[in-house]
């Protein structure tokens, strides 16, 4: 890959891993819930999804779906669904102010983490038309596929887990002032809860 054509494929995928969604919303409540650097665990299932997503593309299977409405809505749906149960389990969570309580949350196991963050991402077919769009510019015919899809994968898996992780994860950080108070907790957790909510309905309608 060229380095000019890398720079743009930086660029790209900057700006990408910095527009707000489901994955950020995930990371955001993981931090609050389980401390910045255990936030980590989420981040890395969104990325083996991200991965998931382009291998699927790179065999052409992405295509099948993008031209299938029936195999497309029903992941859509899914995805739609999954994201709204999230939220509405968030909306009705209790305050933690119990120390046990609130040190078992924090102690979720890093596995149920990471399968949170890989079908928060798995489950949008959106994500699958998108790279069916996004790649072809940055991947030439005439040079080793493989190797191209590898140096895009690697960069944008990178990009993605530092914003994830210093920026939406460390954003976080300045709302913990309020998990301190039953009120404070109940404030965020409606609010991520809403927000997830939205991104559910979001991805349900349009098209």
């Amino acid at each position: 890959m060229q380095f000019s054509l890398w720079l743009a494929l930086v660029g790209a995928g900057t700006l990408i891993s910095f527009t707000p969604g489901a994955g950020a919303i995930n990371t955001m409540s993981n931090a609050l819930n389980a401390g910045f650097r255990r936030s980590i665990w989420g981040i890395l299932g969104q990325q083996a999804a991200l991965l998931i997503h382009i291998v699927i593309v790179a065999l052409g299977v992405g295509l099948l779906v993008a031209s299938s409405p029936v195999a497309f809505n029903v992941i859509r749906y899914a995805g739609a669904a999954y994201l709204v149960y999230l939220g509405i389990r968030q909306f009705l969570a209790k305050p933690e102010l119990d120390a046990g309580r609130a040190s078992a949350l924090r102690d979720e196991p890093r596995w149920s983490m990471f399968q949170r963050g890989l079908w928060v991402n798995i489950l949008n077919p959106k994500a699958i038309v998108f790279f069916l769009a996004f790649l072809p510019q940055f991947i030439r015919v005439d040079r080793p596929m493989p190797t191209q899809y590898l140096i895009v994968a690697a960069t944008v898996v990178a990009i993605d887990v530092l914003v994830m992780w210093f920026f939406f994860a460390g954003t976080a950080r300045s709302f913990q002032r309020f998990t301190r108070d039953a009120h404070g907790q109940r404030v965020l957790n409606r609010t991520f809860g809403v927000l997830f909510v939205g991104v559910g309905v979001l991805l349900a309608v349009i098209r």
